[in-house]
């Protein structure tokens, strides 16, 4: 089950990026992060690709601990076109040869804080994008993908259903627990301020929240909490209120997201990477629930407040979808499905 889902999926990928991978044919690119959520399925897609269609391409993945990805995923360990190199984000050691292509997808997430602090954790994030910038320069890279956040636009104003890429908010620099946001605001201004001096092209995907198979189901991802908990019986859940309103897109549909802004976005435009259904998490418990049968029960443990403005975390993703053509092919309903599938055949 675990491979028919997982060759359904890539066969996706494939379909809706097939027209782009000639820019990739022998290729060399460099990926950080390769080992993480998006790194999973930057990778199992291009392995895919690489193979159905001759590209004869290689990738070389940056990973801290390559012991840990060989036991998770050995698949991919054995694949010829994947290298795997040990090191962090802000220290690798810079490798010889060309590289055409860069995706910097490692970062320290806003769900690390407590463990390692603020100021380290803006650090971590700031100085790993510069380094792996300057690689980029050294090897002759032609295009540099970075993933950022939606963290960059601060708390969204309760008016604005869904933000826009040119909406000029900030995160608060008064907080420090917006140091996952600040840090990525700055590694964006980097990345422009390189392609200015040095020509490349950078493309910036402002990521969102998401679901699939390889999401860590005990981190700080509610859905991924969700499925957890109806997986063990349940009850589901709700630590809040259940009033935030979220969206999540399907890992598949994120892999097509993020290898067409790479291959065919503008450098220096930024492009929100997400679903924009409006749910709220209460409704999302209850979306997860519906999958079993019986249903789960769900249990929300806060209680609304009428006076406190409603909490959104939701992108316009129109500027990707009149630019580039994507969409929200797998909607929350059948992602959560796919995800159960792939967590029960493992």
């Amino acid at each position: 089950m675990t491979e028919n889902r997982l060759a359904a999926d890539l066969d996706h990928v494939l379909d809706h990026t097939r027209e782009l991978w000639e820019e990739l044919r022998g290729e060399r690119i460099f990926i950080t992060g390769g080992t993480g959520f998006f790194g999973c399925w930057l990778l199992e897609s291009f392995a895919w690709a690489n193979q159905r269609l001759g590209l004869n391409a290689s990738a070389t993945v940056l990973t801290r601990n390559p012991d840990a990805f060989f036991k998770k995923m050995p698949h991919l360990v054995e694949n010829p076109a994947l290298h795997f190199f040990e090191g962090g984000m802000g220290s690798f050691s810079f490798l010889e040869g060309h590289f055409s292509h860069i995706i910097h997808a490692a970062s320290q997430p806003s769900s690390s804080q407590d463990s390692i602090g603020y100021l380290d954790q803006f650090d971590a994030n700031v100085q790993g994008t510069r380094r792996v910038l300057e690689f980029a320069s050294l090897c002759g890279a032609k295009k540099f993908l970075f993933t950022s956040s939606g963290a960059v636009y601060g708390q969204q104003p309760g008016g604005l259903t869904h933000i826009p890429e040119d909406y000029a908010g900030a995160p608060d620099v008064l907080q420090p627990g917006t140091a996952y946001g600040q840090s990525k605001r700055i590694s964006e201004f980097l990345c422009c301020a390189y392609a200015r001096e040095s020509g490349l092209q950078v493309l910036i995907a402002r990521c969102f929240a998401f679901v699939g198979p390889h999401l860590p189901l005990d981190a700080n991802y509610a859905i991924g909490n969700f499925i957890r908990d109806g997986l063990n019986g349940g009850p589901i859940v709700v630590k809040g209120d259940g009033t935030p309103r979220r969206s999540y897109l399907y890992a598949a549909d994120l892999a097509i997201w993020l290898w067409t802004i790479l291959l065919a976005g503008k450098t220096c435009r930024p492009y929100n990477v997400g679903f924009d259904e409006n749910l709220s998490i209460a409704e999302i418990a209850s979306r997860v629930s519906s999958t079993f049968s019986p249903e789960i029960p769900v249990i929300i443990q806060g209680r609304a407040d009428p006076d406190k403005p409603l909490e959104r975390y939701l992108p316009n993703i129109g500027r990707a979808r009149v630019e580039l053509g994507l969409e929200a092919w797998v909607k929350l309903g059948d992602a959560i499905q796919r995800t159960k599938e792939f967590i029960n055949a493992n």
